[in-house]
């Protein structure tokens, strides 16, 4: 009974997300590219939060926190900088229904159940929701850690 609740589909789509971000790691993510995260500033909390937002919604958030992986040991405050990816692609998740998977998810069960829910619609709430929270977590991490 309990096999019959996986959702097929969904499972693949994971396994290609991850395959595609692995392949793309190793073939974009080259030594010097690293090295040049430096000149990008990214030790500063606000702009590593604002970065890791956009980021997570131009490829969604888990693969965003997986192609900011090499980046961040050679930061400054590595433990700090991996709150910070962690809170801003989490909250930047609710930005767009595009920032997130679980929302693609959600559209999709929405749908199903004859309640479609649109871009415009997500992105109303999402916007000042996202904006707010995404400010207060940045910063207490940026005064409070």
């Amino acid at each position: 009974r309990i096999y019959r609740e996986i959702d097929g589909p969904l499972l693949f789509m994971f396994a290609g997300l991850f395959i595609v971000v692995a392949g793309a790691e190793k073939t974009l993510l080259t030594s010097d590219m690293i090295a040049s995260a430096k000149n990008l500033g990214l030790d500063d909390v606000w702009r590593l939060s604002g970065f890791t937002a956009v980021l997570s919604n131009i490829m969604s958030n888990v693969p965003a926190v997986l192609a900011l992986r090499p980046f961040i040991p050679g930061l400054e405050n590595p433990e700090r900088a991996w709150l910070v990816v962690a809170m801003s692609s989490t909250l930047a998740g609710n930005f767009t229904l595009l920032g997130s998977v679980a929302n693609l998810i959600v559209a999709e069960q929405a749908r199903a159940a004859g309640t479609p829910l649109s871009f415009g619609a997500f992105f109303k709430i999402g916007l000042p929701l996202t904006l707010v929270t995404l400010g207060m977590g940045t910063a207490w991490l940026a005064f409070g850690f």
